[in-house]
């Protein structure tokens, strides 16, 4: 099945031809074949670059594909068989990847390219390549004595299983912990369609005349911000932060034990923490560097977010006597619904009003799509003929500026009960000169699909999300460098989400707008004056957004700069983490973190781990990015040529840092992004 390259256009999976049981057979053959491809490296007389780099960069090419296919699957569509052997494979694949990188053999061939790199003769991305598997290797642990290296082996290999377990349990306890109604009228304020699929989900559930509200991964559910019935309100709010907490789905034992181990990690490899250790590996350098911004960054979010609290307060205390209702103190479960009505109050704006505007296909097509081709004169044309994972999956070929096909692009935009929560970008073949491949990119998000017949609206988020996630297959798509090592995302993490971050500036861009919101039903384009609204309210609530990110991150940092030592035990989680956000500040009972522990599976199970800071550290460089293309004429080709040239294209074979100075024209400010977040005001005040 993987043995050979794809014989689909771009070597796309045959999706067609797999069969789920097929995988753990399918990478046991992979890894052995590039344990013989390594071998044979480690066997050659001579060390150049020829038989040693660039051979590893050959190598392994059947456990791309195999891995590519598989755990885009178990994001995208998974099931039990492929569960089961996710759970299996995660430590063997750990084992294996340390059987490259603590051979001693290999990494000395490493280490006589490095100290001789100046006398090589090599172009500028082959002595990056270097320098980038010497240090890889070192921070692997290739320096350790063969007594630590087995440690360190157990100690990845158990890692993979931890965080296995726990993604498998964070979406087991999402679908399991769906609220049940009896009375439709406990929905209201939700739209017809919404009520129609809770319907279809609580008769899918086996309990057919109820109604069934589905969690997703954050804490704050989206139906929050539209149910009425305040006690609803407060039973979907607690089932998802109680998630991870007890019972079969606990999560809080693998919590501690992944912390304990990836600190002790960190001190077998030289490093006070697995912060400290993750960090040194990113543009922020150091973790008191994302300390002090993170430190920054939340008297501003709180001060904003208070202010609006007692908006939200002042709402809820009108009402209430205008009602004769017994008066309430704003809760969690209360902030989204009346930071909506605030919003209405003040700018005229619902965004009940804006959705009609914005149907998923034609925010992709003509929204998304649009704005890549104005700006980097791409061509979208949708293909039929290519076995997809799913029917919902949509496939586009892309086409550069001169009309030749260059990649492959599937987009699928809809929630499913076996689809991971939240929105991504990954590949399924990554671009590379050197292997003759063209990429092949997939976005998702989790759209709720409406009941046959109907319209996909989604909220001006999710809009701005489908414009979020395509930046990065921007980075993917436009990749041009020889090396698979360095292909497209292949970056720091406080610097992947710069492109991403970037490309949402477009969703609201009047010459983009124009051409996507229009009304599902007549076909209208979104009235001026309602443009407007939507235009002014959207720095409102910028106070609560920021400090439930700014909260979930200092958790992240404060887990990860732990000792072995320091690590709480199992059932002192919760209260370790109150702890963390009653130090940093965080004061304000009705907003809580974007993820609790229990459930963060951004730092248990998906890779940033230390690095949830991320976000906002290429926030920055993502409003300079905003901030430059609107000086400079906003949605033209030179701009779009000009970040394609500097950044897109380059992947990780230039440091970061370098191509956003080249891009932009010197190191990021942080201006731009207070005044995107509405806190520069605020900020300006405090530093008064």
């Amino acid at each position: 099945m993987f043995a050979e390259a794809s014989p689909l256009p771009y070597q796309t999976p045959p999706f067609d031809r797999i069969r789920d049981a097929d995988f753990a057979a399918q990478f046991a053959s992979a890894m052995a074949e590039q344990r013989r491809e390594v071998a044979a490296i480690t066997a050659q007389p001579g060390v150049d670059f020829a038989n040693t780099v660039a051979a590893l960069e050959r190598s392994g090419q059947m456990l791309t594909r195999v891995a590519s296919a598989f755990f885009n699957l178990t994001s995208s569509n998974t099931n039990d068989v492929l569960q089961k052997t996710k759970a299996e494979i995660a430590p063997q694949l750990s084992a294996h990847h340390d059987g490259i990188y603590l051979d001693a053999t290999l990494f000395a061939r490493v280490e006589d390219l490095y100290a001789r790199r100046d006398r090589l003769g090599l172009d500028a991305e082959s002595l990056r390549l270097i320098e980038r598997y010497r240090t890889q290797f070192v921070r692997a642990g290739a320096k350790l004595p063969e007594e630590q290296k087995s440690k360190l082996r157990a100690i990845n290999e158990r890692l993979a299983e931890l965080a296995a377990q726990f993604q498998d349990r964070v979406l087991k306890e999402v679908n399991a912990k769906a609220i049940f109604v009896e009375h439709v009228t406990e929905l209201d304020g939700l739209s017809e369609s919404e009520i129609t699929a809770a319907a279809d989900l609580a008769q899918a559930r086996g309990q057919p005349g109820k109604w069934a509200i589905a969690l997703q991964n954050t804490t704050i559910q989206p139906v929050l911000a539209h149910l009425e019935n305040r006690a609803v309100r407060e039973r979907v709010f607690n089932a998802s932060v109680a998630r991870g907490q007890g019972g079969e789905y606990d999560t809080t034992h693998l919590v501690v034990e992944m912390v304990k181990l990836r600190a002790e990690r960190a001190g077998l490899l030289g490093y006070e923490t697995h912060a400290a250790y993750v960090v040194a590996d990113e543009t922020a350098a150091t973790t008191d560097a994302v300390n002090t911004m993170q430190a920054k960054l939340v008297p501003a979010a709180l001060t904003n977010a208070r202010a609006e609290l007692r908006e939200i307060q002042a709402l809820i205390d009108a009402e209430t006597r205008t009602q004769g209702i017994k008066a309430f103190k704003a809760a969690a479960w209360d902030w989204a619904f009346y930071a909506e009505r605030v919003r209405k109050a003040r700018y005229a704006y619902d965004e009940t009003e804006v959705r009609p505007y914005f149907e998923a296909n034609r925010v992709m097509e003509k929204g998304v799509l649009y704005a890549a081709t104005a700006l980097f004169g791409l061509q979208f044309k949708e293909r039929r003929d290519i076995p997809t994972y799913h029917a919902d999956v949509r496939t586009f070929e892309v086409f550069d500026a001169k009309g030749a096909p260059f990649a492959l692009l599937f987009m699928d935009y809809f929630a499913r009960s076996n689809k991971q929560g939240g929105a991504w970008m990954s590949n399924f073949v990554d671009q590379s000169r050197l292997l003759g491949l063209r990429p092949v990119i997939i976005n998702n998000l989790n759209v709720a699909k409406p009941p046959a017949g109907q319209p996909a609206l989604m909220t001006f988020d999710e809009v701005i999300t489908a414009f979020h996630e395509f930046g990065h297959a921007l980075h993917g798509l436009l990749s041009d460098v020889t090396f698979p090592y360095f292909s497209g995302t292949n970056v720091p993490r406080d610097f992947v989400e710069f492109p991403s971050q970037w490309n949402e500036m477009w969703a609201l861009y009047p010459d983009v707008i124009v051409h996507y919101a229009t009304h599902w039903q007549s076909g209208q384009p979104i009235p001026q004056a309602l443009l407007d609204k939507l235009l002014a309210a959207r720095k409102f609530n910028q106070g609560f957004a920021t400090t439930e990110y700014l909260a979930a991150a200092i958790i992240d940092q404060a887990w990860h700069q732990l000792t072995p030592e320091q690590a709480p035990a199992a059932n002192e989680v919760v209260a370790f983490e109150a702890a963390v956000l009653k130090r940093a500040g965080f004061d304000l009972d009705a907003v809580h973190p974007r993820y609790h522990t229990p459930y963060f599976s951004h730092i248990f199970s998906v890779g940033y781990a230390a690095a949830y800071y991320a976000y906002i550290w290429s926030d920055v460089l993502a409003r300079d990015g905003e901030h430059w293309f609107k000086s400079r004429g906003g949605l033209q080709r030179a701009n779009g040529d000009h970040l394609r040239a500097q950044v897109l294209s380059k992947g990780g074979s230039v440091e970061a840092s370098t191509q956003f100075e080249a891009f932009y024209g010197g190191p990021p400010d942080i201006g731009p992004l207070l005044e995107h977040r509405g806190l520069a005001l605020v900020t300006a005040t405090i530093a008064q």
